[in-house]
C-alpha cells in the first residue's frame, strides 16, 4: 500500500474520530463509548475541554501523517522522522485501550485503531 494511500486513510479515520469527540464537546449523550464508558450520557464541563483538546491532538498527529507521507503540511516534515514514532505508539496505544475498555460499545474504535496503527506504521517503516 502507498505512502498516500495509508496517510488519507489514516486522516478519514481521524476525521471521524475529531467529528465524534465534537460531538461529545457538543453534549451529544454519547459518553458511554468513550473514556471506558466513565461518563455515559453527556460528558460534564471538564470532560468536554478534554474532547477538544483531544479533537486538537487527533488533528496534529493526522498532520503529521500527511507530511511524512508528502501529501500535505510540508512545513512539519522537519519533525515528522521522530513524529510519526509518536503517531504510531499513540496509535498502538489507543488499539490496545479500545480493545480493554470495560465499556463494550467503546470497542467499536478499536478496529478503527488497529488501521490508523498500521497505517502509520507502513508510513513510519518507508
Amino acid at each position: 500500500m502507498s505512502e498516500f494511500v495509508c496517510a488519507i486513510i489514516f486522516s478519514i479515520i481521524s476525521s471521524i474520530v475529531i467529528g465524534f469527540q465534537g460531538c461529545l464537546a457538543a453534549g451529544l449523550p454519547w459518553g458511554a463509548a468513550s473514556m471506558g464508558g466513565k461518563f455515559p450520557g453527556k460528558y460534564p464541563k471538564k470532560m468536554r475541554i478534554v474532547a477538544v483538546v483531544n479533537m486538537v491532538i487527533l488533528g496534529f498527529l493526522a498532520a503529521i501523517v500527511l507530511s511524512k507521507a508528502n501529501v500535505y503540511f510540508v512545513q512539519l516534515k522537519p519533525i515528522t522522522s521522530i513524529g510519526i514514532w509518536v503517531v504510531v505508539g499513540f496509535s498502538a496505544i489507543g488499539t490496545i485501550l479500545n480493545t480493554i475498555t470495560p465499556s463494550k460499545i467503546e470497542r467499536i474504535w478499536a478496529p478503527l485503531a488497529l488501521v490508523q496503527f498500521i497505517t502509520s506504521l507502513l508510513i513510519a517503516l518507508k
